[in-house]
């Protein structure tokens, strides 16, 4: 197959001269993609047909044939178009071809190296002003796996040889012009050197990354957590990863083929909600004063006293009889116990914890005849009545649902807890139905969550001991039927009495597994998009899944629906966030010039100082103003004028608009992160008169990529 299939247009970009060398290395990409996929596909076929085997060799064997699935999917899907394009240094004649993956011939030649690797940071970071010691670039253009146009950049007079004429369109230029989809298009190729560095940069401490609409921020994020999968080996899966926040599921809907596409499947994408079963159904607080209140991390940090509460051993000693002797347990005694769990173990977890360690000290204590094992005071002792009760109220198994309603529903509780809430502060966040559990109650209900941990946890351990129990009982008749039928010399067969070959045979990690949260963590590195959103609480949330503090923090201070006062260092200083480097955006590759000069004025009325970014392109297009009863009209001539099927636009502000295929309806809050060819903006003064009115009209505004409608 011919890789170049150009338009009439571009006839003089077909000359053979200028595309020949492209098209030789590109047949060998096409035999080696062939040879790659043949050999993945057999490799993947054997390590499904290999046993499971159990614990490591389970999860090792598991982690090979997801890495062998992703890169699978990725070749099957692109074939040639892979290749992104290619770089000629200035002191080299064979052109380097950058692609998604890095890709080898049956000889070990280099075909394709990949978009993360140091050898391909000058296809994307070079400029005329910092070379970076290319002699040319040139990008190319995919459909259907062919190159129907592609673009020549050159850095010095020698890479004009060979090369098509400078266009008038750069390929930056040409996709940004390009119509919108339901997921946000590839735009891999024509990452730009400024958003190629926030992208390379370090993930130790946290990087903030403050740009206006347009400036490429989610782009960003979700080729940074991509880069960081592959380059950083501090953030591999087996060390915990990474973890990708965005602000709503449309937004994950809209981005959800990105890392994919990429060749990463291993990054964690949720929003906050995901974080909490409850966060699925739970509506926004519509009391201003219960949000801020809750909003403030100290509401987090009120569970644990409310924990504390019951991890008090008891203040009096009681007598404990057996059928041999009774021992006293003292006051010290369950101090001992309770002191057993190491620091950080979940409550509901560390109940065994200090139930085996009372029995360990009371057995200690007791007095009994030598032919009484320890093993017999120890059952004895278990089932006391009365021991395990006083035990049970003293480390009750608690549930997050409990412990957080409790806060709402009993007063002195959260006193307790809070006691910086005032009385009434304190009677404002009492409801009738306790669970009835809105936005602002996630963060708490996580916080208790992580900190009691799984109240099934000692059921589930008992069950796996007895499990292993079982099977050491199996395991011991098969050795000692072994051991009777082995006639060996050196009797062999004996050496499996010994305990650490029993342990090796016996897998008790594989045995009744407990089941993991993907979501719990900890994780290595977390990128959050559209954080300029979050409550201290809600940092909270981000904070326990990443001790490392490890960040990519994505945002826009003006975008802030409630504000955004501070800088970024002392907003994160104050949830827990020391080390942070700021790096900034400031050009909007995605607004036209005609939506920004209307934009620009409805957030400065608010915030002077707003970050707004420079576009770098025209529509032609003028905004558009006219009223409500226009809407139907816009929408279907707009439709007409785009029959063939491309493009997306959104009603944004009118909840009585129904969707249709390609038109989409939402409110402003839902829209951050998205983009439309046609922005219909219905009403945008009934959203308010303070910063959450404008931001709302700001925020919408510039989601048009060519045409914006503004109907009163």
């Amino acid at each position: 197959m011919h890789a170049f299939n150009l338009p009439e247009a571009l006839t003089a970009k077909a000359d053979p001269q200028l595309v020949a060398t492209d098209q030789q290395h590109f047949a060998a990409i096409e035999q080696s993609l062939t040879d790659s996929i043949a050999e993945l596909t057999e490799r993947l076929d054997q390590e499904r047909r290999r046993p499971g085997g159990h614990g490591q060799a389970a999860m090792d064997r598991d982690q090979e044939i997801h890495r062998i699935n992703a890169r699978l999917k990725v070749l099957r899907r692109f074939t040639l178009d892979l290749c992104l394009g290619r770089i000629v240094s200035d002191d080299q004649a064979e052109p380097t071809y950058v692609g998604r993956l890095g890709l080898t011939d049956r000889t070990g030649k280099r075909l394709l190296v990949d978009w993360r690797s140091p050898a391909a940071e000058p296809f994307f970071a070079a400029t005329h002003a910092q070379p970076m010691g290319l002699a040319s670039r040139r990008r190319y253009r995919w459909t259907r796996g062919q190159v129907t146009d592609y673009w020549d950049e050159v850095f010095t007079a020698d890479g004009l040889e060979g090369h098509a004429a400078l266009d008038d369109q750069s390929a930056l230029i040409a996709t940004l012009g390009g119509n919108r989809s339901e997921q946000m298009r590839d735009v891999l190729g024509t990452i730009q050197s400024d958003q190629d560095a926030i992208i390379r940069a370090g993930s130790r401490g946290a990087l903030v990354v403050d740009g206006g609409p347009g400036t490429g921020k989610t782009v960003v994020a979700l080729h940074r957590a991509a880069y960081l999968m592959y380059a950083d080996p501090r953030l591999e899966q087996r060390r915990g990863g990474i973890l990708f926040v965005g602000p709503h599921q449309p937004y994950l809907n809209y981005v959800a083929d990105v890392l994919p596409s990429l060749g990463e499947e291993g990054v964690q994408v949720c929003t906050l909600r995901d974080l909490v079963p409850e966060g699925a159904k739970a509506p926004d607080e519509t009391d201003a004063e219960v949000a801020r209140i809750k909003a403030d991390a100290r509401m987090v940090a009120a569970i644990e006293p409310g924990v504390r509460l019951y991890e008090e051993p008891p203040t009096e000693g009681m007598e404990v009889e057996t059928q041999w002797a009774d021992v006293w347990v003292s006051t010290a005694d369950w101090a001992e116990a309770f002191g057993a769990p190491d620091p950080g173990t979940p409550h509901n977890e560390a109940r065994e914890v200090v139930w085996e360690a009372l029995l360990d000290i009371l057995v200690d204590k007791h007095e009994a005849d030598e032919d009484v094992t320890d093993e017999l005071v120890r059952r004895s002792l278990a089932r006391h009545a009365g021991l395990r009760e006083a035990f049970t109220k003293a480390w009750p198994l608690l549930d997050a649902r409990d412990l957080v309603g409790d806060l709402w529903e009993v007063k002195a509780y959260l006193r307790m807890c809070a006691p910086w809430l005032t009385e009434d502060e304190v009677r404002l966040l009492q409801r009738r139905d306790a669970r009835a559990w809105t936005t602002s109650d996630l963060p708490l209900l996580d916080a208790a969550v992580q900190r009691l941990g799984d109240p099934e946890t000692e059921r589930r351990n008992r069950r796996h001991k007895r499990a292993v129990a079982a099977e050491r009982a199996e395991m011991a008749k098969v050795v000692d039927h072994l051991i009777a039928n082995d006639d060996s010399d050196l009797k062999l067969m004996s050496m499996l009495k010994v305990a650490d070959a029993q342990s090796v045979i016996i897998d008790e990690a594989a045995i009744d597994p407990s089941s993991t949260d993907r979501l719990a963590g900890p994780f290595a590195h977390v990128v959050v998009d559209e954080a300029q959103e979050l409550t201290d609480a809600e940092w909270q949330m981000l904070i326990l899944r990443c001790p490392s503090r490890s960040f990519t923090i994505v945002g826009d201070r003006a975008q802030a629906r409630h504000g955004f006062t501070e800088t970024w260092a002392e907003r994160l200083e104050r949830v827990g966030i020391d080390q942070v480097t700021m790096a900034g955006l400031s050009i909007n590759y995605r607004t036209p010039e005609e939506v920004m000069a209307e934009a620009e004025p409805v957030i400065r009325a608010k915030l002077p100082d707003a970050n707004v970014p420079t576009s770098i392109r025209s529509s032609g297009i003028p905004v558009l103003h006219a009223s409500t009863a226009e809407r139907d009209r816009i929408l279907e001539e707009w439709l007409a004028g785009n029959a063939q099927g491309e493009g997306i636009a959104c009603v944004i502000g009118d909840p009585t608009f129904e969707e249709t295929g390609r038109i989409r309806s939402l409110s402003p809050t839902l829209v951050k992160g998205l983009e439309f060819d046609l922005v219909v903006l219905v009403g945008p003064d009934r959203f308010g008169e303070g910063i959450e009115g404008a931001v709302d009209r700001y925020v919408a505004m510039t989601r048009a990529t060519q045409r914006l409608v503004v109907l009163t």
